[in-house]
């Protein structure tokens, strides 16, 4: 199975690291990254490159498509390169999935038209501008559209986690985490917004400028 994550610049390092380091562990596996062109992209802080290995028409039909998010998802939202690419990958997958904001070029791809699904908590307003239902939710499934989406960040681990059940076998995917050793355990309950005081969200807001 050939697994494609397409990159842009400015994209967020842990939506397309956390799926990749999952999915690498299966040997059926491949995992490409992929791109308007081959070469390295940076993410959104600039600080960290990966580089694509193949450009979209190198890679026209993948098994898997995961689109990780980053603020570098707003100037690609009528990219017809890019969302043609998507469409037609999408019709030959076996899952089309995202991690936080890469739901919205789902979206604007028409793959999430009057679907549930996640995002980061700051583009809600926007992905449902853009044809999709916001649920709050780590990871939203549409099985037989084979549609998943994941909330912000680091939840594109616990949706990668579900990919390799739902492609292999429950017990190939409890293998993985303990591999990874994921066990969360963070020193503070405030993942979310539903758990995030006013005070820590509003140095979120600060934080993300």
């Amino acid at each position: 199975m050939q697994a494609a994550i397409p990159l842009f610049g400015r994209f967020t390092a842990l939506d397309a690291v956390g799926p990749y380091e999952v999915l690498q562990r299966i040997p059926d596996i491949d995992v490409v990254f992929v791109g308007h062109q081959r070469g390295e992209v940076r993410s959104d802080n600039g600080m960290l490159g990966l580089s694509c290995d193949a450009r979209f028409d190198e890679l026209p039909r993948p098994d898997i498509v995961v689109v990780p998010g980053g603020i570098g998802t707003r100037v690609l939202l009528d990219d017809e390169a890019l969302l043609d690419w998507l469409r037609k990958a999408h019709a030959h997958s076996r899952f089309t999935t995202s991690v936080c904001t890469g739901s919205l070029l789902l979206a604007a791809a028409g793959l999430l038209d009057g679907l549930t699904a996640t995002t980061h908590w700051s583009a809600v307003e926007l992905l449902e501008h853009l044809g999709a239902r916001y649920v709050e939710q780590r990871v939203v499934e549409h099985l037989p559209q084979r549609i998943v989406t994941s909330a912000g960040v680091s939840s594109g681990i616990d949706m990668a986690l579900r990919l390799v059940e739902l492609l292999v076998d429950t017990e190939a995917a409890q293998a993985v985490q303990l591999l990874i050793e994921y066990d969360p355990q963070p020193p503070f309950d405030c993942g979310s917004l539903a758990k995030a005081g006013e005070a820590v969200r509003d140095r979120a807001a600060q934080l993300r400028r």
